[in-house]
């Protein structure tokens, strides 16, 4: 249920809440911002939320958010609070901004942060809810990192088990928010923290962060079974194959991860929902049913229509830097998604691949 919040528009010294992006996740997300922007007197109450600009039924995308409070291309049962503003151009929804939320394909990154940092209010900090990873000529970049480098401020993580269709019609989970600053991170729990979404704080940016990452190349894998008509046993034997892997990463290219974060919201419980559910096990799944005959861009735009399919994407770039390192033989999972995903292995391939 929706709440009805009504406290009046108000800037002077408050935090001023920016989202940039307004896929499926990022307007559940914003649903929470809205609420809290009204409940706490700590933040201004009119949250900007960025949109890529789309006709939808011959109308322009923000101007039918703002009239139904509703984003009804990517969330159409997530009612919005009234305080969200859909807005077209990125410099004018980052306009101000103190805390500032990233949630959009990481490929499109980049330009954006450029575009929002002239912009922003003083003393800003960021949080990225984006799950992907990048790459450059010395091996893996971070999200986080690149947001924190480039923007030049403290930036919080959040990944979690969090399936926005769910979240949408206030169903309870939980999610995880990696922290380097302690007080920035008490500031985004609350701006995110609700009855019906449970905000844990975890002093490890990196290992929350590369765990939602990762997740997505072992949902790949898990979506395999399911077109290929395998049972549970299959599905949990490949699910815990992937989650050694994922362990076994982020230890291999970091220190300090600790393994506790692996058994918060962001590990282990947004793996175990990543395979039963969401986009990337779902094109997997269409893509194993036709025999690999159909190409993953041709299953993302007749399931996702307009969204980006992420776990293919990461697998090829953490394939890109474990042959950099000459490690492919020590992620066999890893490398086998990205086979069977960009190689043309035979699907099949995914359990009959040696692992041990």
């Amino acid at each position: 249920m929706l709440r009805n919040f009504s406290r009046p528009l108000s800037t002077g010294g408050k935090e001023k809440i920016a989202m940039i992006g307004s896929g499926n996740f990022g307007t559940a997300l914003v649903r929470l911002l809205g609420r809290n922007a009204a409940r706490h007197d700590v933040f201004d109450n009119e949250v900007k939320m960025y949109v890529y600009e789309e006709q939808v039924d011959g109308r322009p995308l923000t101007e039918i958010i703002n009239e139904k409070h509703c984003n009804v291309k990517y969330l159409p049962n997530g009612p919005l609070p009234e305080n969200v503003v859909a807005v077209p151009d990125l410099a004018e929804a980052a306009k101000g901004a103190t805390m500032i939320v990233f949630c959009t394909p990481h490929q499109f990154l980049k330009p954006m942060i450029s575009t929002v940092k002239p912009v922003l209010g003083p003393n800003y900090k960021a949080l990225s809810a984006v799950k992907g990873i990048d790459f450059d000529d010395k091996g893996i970049v971070l999200i986080s990192d690149m947001i924190r480098n480039q923007l030049g401020c403290d930036t919080s993580v959040l990944m979690g088990a969090n399936v926005a269709n769910e979240m949408a019609t206030d169903q309870f989970c939980e999610t995880t928010i990696g922290y380097s600053d302690a007080k920035n991170g008490e500031l985004f729990k609350l701006a995110f923290h609700d009855p019906s979404f449970n905000v844990g704080l975890v002093n490890d940016t990196v290992g929350v962060e590369l765990c939602g990452a990762l997740k997505n190349i072992v949902a790949i894998g898990a979506g395999f079974c399911d077109g290929l008509k395998y049972g549970g046993n299959t599905k949990a034997a490949i699910i815990r194959i992937g989650l050694k892997e994922m362990k076994s990463f982020c230890n291999t290219f970091y220190s300090g991860i600790q393994d506790d974060t692996f058994l918060e919201s962001c590990g282990v419980a947004d793996l175990i929902t990543t395979c039963f559910g969401g986009r990337n096990r779902k094109c997997a799944e269409a893509y194993a049913a036709a025999g690999g005959k159909r190409t993953f861009e041709d299953i993302e735009q007749d399931i996702l229509k307009g969204q980006k399919l992420q776990g293919t994407l990461t697998a090829k770039e953490v394939n890109h830097v474990l042959k950099m390192k000459g490690m492919e033989a020590k992620f066999p999972f890893f490398t086998q998604v990205y086979k069977i995903s960009y190689e043309g292995a035979p699907v099949e391939s995914i359990t009959t691949t040696p692992y041990y």
